[in-house]
């Protein structure tokens, strides 16, 4: 998803050795330890001889997802370089549209509403059906298959809070907002400004958040700020794994609102069709992960402190995925 907010793109790799990489006359650059090695994946897909440029977004899920892809790629024989946390949505986009990295996971409700910049509400099937036809025809931009995960925008609010208040929609926090009582609506930068974001809900649920009750926040901060009282209700991405963490309650979308955000890995046309196996590299991953999967895989990360990269390969080993 997600539509989470960036700071600035790092350098990525001079230009030079950029367009080296992708055109795969050198080998990819490991980092992080040694290849991930063959598992079930191996005898699907041979990619001895390509390189890759992985990049990712900014925050767990998607540097997860990026050490997934790594693995994967290594596991059957190409040459990777790890690019992940390139930075938020926009960056990461320009990264794969200018060559500086080959492949990133989106989200579809993010390329729909700010790349396509499209308001209508189609069903996801049919989202990502256009978006494989016409990012690839404008961008050249290549959708593989969709996880079962929806990284969609959710609000949450402490758990015995939402007990004691009776909050279990987004239409209670709506109420809860007209009334007048005190309490206040974190949000992160991006969801503040997005289309599809916060100006959008309040028009969808009938309420308008004073100024003085909205805290715009870093997305990292919301769930332990709401958890510890200071945000009454916050925004947040369905599938992070503090949410159970820490005992919050996600209220229900009731209107349908938010726009669904399903992961697909998505590759420049240029590097997909030197190597178009690499589509049934991915399809046995994205349909693993589901979400129940992916907030567990989010929590390793952000409530247990483990590196991305070490829980993406425990979990691909475990699936027999990789070698262990």
């Amino acid at each position: 998803m997600s539509p989470f907010p960036g700071r600035r793109l790092r350098t990525l790799v001079p230009a030079l050795l950029a367009v080296t990489l992708l055109a795969g006359g050198c080998t990819g650059l490991a980092g992080g330890g040694p290849r991930a090695s063959a598992g079930s994946l191996a005898p699907r897909v041979d990619l001895s001889g390509r390189t890759y440029v992985v990049g990712s977004k900014n925050f767990d899920e998607q540097q997860i997802l990026c050490q997934i892809s790594i693995a994967a790629l290594e596991s059957a024989g190409a040459s990777v370089t790890d690019r992940c946390n390139v930075g938020g949505s926009d960056v990461t986009r320009q990264a794969l549209l200018s060559g500086d990295i080959s492949t990133y996971w989106e989200y579809t409700g993010t390329a729909w509403a700010s790349y396509l910049r499209e308001t209508r509400t189609l069903p996801d099937d049919q989202v990502l059906a256009e978006l494989r036809t016409r990012d690839r025809a404008q961008n050249g931009v290549v959708w593989l298959d969709r996880a079962g995960f929806d990284n969609t925008y959710s609000f949450v609010v402490d758990g015995a809070t939402a007990a004691r208040l009776h909050l279990n929609t987004i239409s209670d926090m709506a109420a809860y907002v007209r009334s007048g009582q005190p309490g206040d609506v974190c949000v992160e930068t991006e969801y503040a400004s997005r289309a599809d974001g916060l100006a959008g809900l309040q028009r969808a649920y009938g309420f308008e958040l004073p100024r003085d009750r909205r805290e715009t926040l870093e997305q990292g901060l919301i769930f332990q700020s709401t958890a510890d009282g200071v945000c009454l209700f916050g925004e947040v991405a369905a599938t992070d794994g503090r949410i159970p963490a820490l005992g919050l309650k996600v209220l229900t979308d009731d209107r349908g609102y938010h726009i669904t955000y399903s992961a697909v890995p998505v590759f420049r046309a240029d590097v997909f069709d030197r190597a178009p196996q690499v589509a049934d590299l991915f399809a046995p991953i994205t349909a693993a992960l589901d979400q129940q999967t992916m907030q567990q895989l989010n929590g390793r990360v952000s409530a247990g402190g483990q590196s991305p990269r070490d829980v993406a390969r425990a979990w691909l080993a475990e699936r027999g995925f990789i070698g262990s």
